[in-house]
């Protein structure tokens, strides 16, 4: 978004006007341009200073963002790696009880 101004304040200080009979008292119209400078400056500064601070919140954002991002991979990966690790011991568990029940089993028959 860019400012649409017409004048700088170094344009409204420099600006003269042509002085009639029925004019203005230029006193007046210099006292009265020269707050108006100020407020252009102030409001110059004002902008710039916004400007400045959206850039960062705009960077903040994106490094969040980011941040985001690489935590819900590492979070996919740890409830994929927790997963596998379950179907592993449920897996193993299963070899132990199948290597228990076969002794069980093989033992009785030699006894019979």
């Amino acid at each position: 978004m860019k400012l649409n101004v017409s004048l700088k304040p170094k344009e409204i200080l420099e600006k003269s006007f042509k002085i009639d009979a029925k004019g203005y008292r230029p006193p007046e119209v210099d006292a009265f341009l020269d707050i108006i400078i100020q407020d252009y400056s102030s409001y110059n500064r004002f902008i710039n200073n916004i400007a400045r601070e959206n850039n960062e919140l705009i960077e903040e954002n994106n490094r969040l963002k980011n941040e985001v991002r690489r935590l819900k991979i590492e979070r996919d990966t740890a409830i994929e790696e927790r997963e596998s690790n379950a179907t592993n011991v449920n897996n193993l568990d299963i070899l132990k009880r199948i290597s228990n029940l076969e002794k069980i089993v093989y033992s009785n028959k030699e006894e019979e």
